[in-house]
């Protein structure tokens, strides 16, 4: 093989994004507040953002980022087994675990590498992961890394679910895993975290729900809507979305935590968050028993404009949340549209495969409590234009 041959499968598998219309780039943005954002030198309005509550700009959040670092520096150069277990880790995790009503939390670095790294701890090559089919790509990226037999049960289809933990009841696994998440990214539906439970207990499964979508927003306190179950075993949560910083923390017993500290290479083997990102999520926690107006607001922002959009002809699929997606179907229809909107001012990404299944691209809307009537308004006007100018 030549040297001018060696990277002809990046060329192929490029110019095979190109012709099916999914091929993606980066597009940069520069945030003004919790719904603005300038692009090539124009505001838009932001549709996009998983910034549920505004929180990324709120004043709080910002000053205890900069106490943090003032106190603690920019970095914790090490890794939590280490010396990168700073004090106000360990706080963090003890208010987290406290306000969600279980024995104990754990921080990690971003969703994804919760996940992924979680599960892979969980499993073993011989046991039996029960996914639901629209759960995200880090829980199928974590399934798969630890060989486990993997079976994808149809969406939120309980009878579906419990056949296959009947099956697996003669069958010789090392452990079942029921994997879910509690609202789903795309769809904008929610799990029954009840049912799901019940499942599990019944059959001696694990549950592992991933609530990346729902903390902050939904639940006693915007705590979430399986946190403080305790028959849920794991629940994972992220702080980049509602919480307005980053990273992500599990909740568990504390003979599972202790597991965890030793046997999830994620979690050992990378360092600690800093210490501005631990400020602004203290202050995030301090301020959610505060925002239930804003996320009532949240809520009904969401009703209206599912409404609006089913008044106007659009299919918003099964939400019942804050995300709601406009199917459309083909690549080039959500693209057109997104292109569209943003000559109006507006942003709302397309989403293609193979983030959604084929069939289903989609305009994805996130709404923030900061949005306001005028911006759904302005978004349903130019969703009309742009819907007639297209038919």
């Amino acid at each position: 093989m030549g040297q001018e041959d060696k990277f002809a499968f990046v060329e192929a598998f490029l110019e095979g994004r190109s012709r099916q219309q999914t091929r993606r780039s980066l597009q940069g943005v520069v945030p003004l507040d919790a719904v603005h954002v300038q692009k090539q030198g124009k505001t838009l309005v932001n549709f996009s953002a998983n910034d549920y509550l505004g929180l990324s700009k709120h004043p709080v959040l910002i000053a205890a980022a900069q106490d943090y670092t003032q106190r603690y520096g920019t970095g914790a150069t090490a890794s939590r087994l280490v010396t990168g277990s700073f004090d106000i880790h360990q706080q963090l995790e003890a208010a987290l675990a406290a306000d969600c009503g279980r024995e104990a939390a754990l921080l990690f670095n971003s969703g994804f590498q919760a996940n992924v790294t979680v599960l892979g701890a969980l499993l073993d090559r011989h046991a039996l992961v029960l996914c639901d089919r629209l759960v995200h790509s880090s829980l199928l990226n974590g399934a798969l890394a630890s060989r486990a037999t993997l079976t994808r049960y149809r969406h939120n289809d309980h009878e579906h679910l419990e056949s296959l933990l009947r099956q697996a009841v003669n069958q010789r696994y090392s452990r079942v895993v029921i994997v879910s998440e509690t609202v789903f990214s795309m769809d904008g539906d929610r799990a029954d975290v009840d049912r799901l439970v019940h499942l599990a207990q019944t059959y001696g499964a694990i549950l592992y729900l991933d609530e990346a979508h729902a903390i902050g927003v939904l639940g006693a306190g915007g705590m979430g809507l399986a946190m403080g179950n305790p028959g849920v075993d794991l629940a994972m949560g992220t702080l980049g979305k509602a919480f307005g910083a980053f990273g992500a923390f599990l909740v568990c017993s504390a003979r599972l935590r202790d597991y965890l500290i030793n046997a999830c290479p994620g979690f050992i083997y990378t360092t600690a968050l800093p210490p501005s990102v631990i400020g602004a999520i203290a202050a995030a926690l301090k301020l959610m028993p505060s925002l239930e107006g804003d996320r009532q607001r949240l809520t009904r922002h969401a009703e209206t404009l599912r409404n609006q959009l089913r008044a106007a002809g659009f299919d918003t699929g099964p939400s019942s949340t804050h995300i709601i997606p406009i199917m459309l179907g083909e690549a080039e229809r959500a693209l057109s549209l997104a292109q569209w909107l943003e000559t109006q001012g507006i942003l709302a990404a397309a989403i293609r495969p193979p983030t959604v299944p084929q069939g289903t691209a989609r305009l994805r809307l996130a709404l923030s409590s900061q949005h306001t009537r005028q911006h759904l308004g302005s978004l349903i006007g130019a969703l009309r234009n742009g819907h007639g100018q297209r038919h």
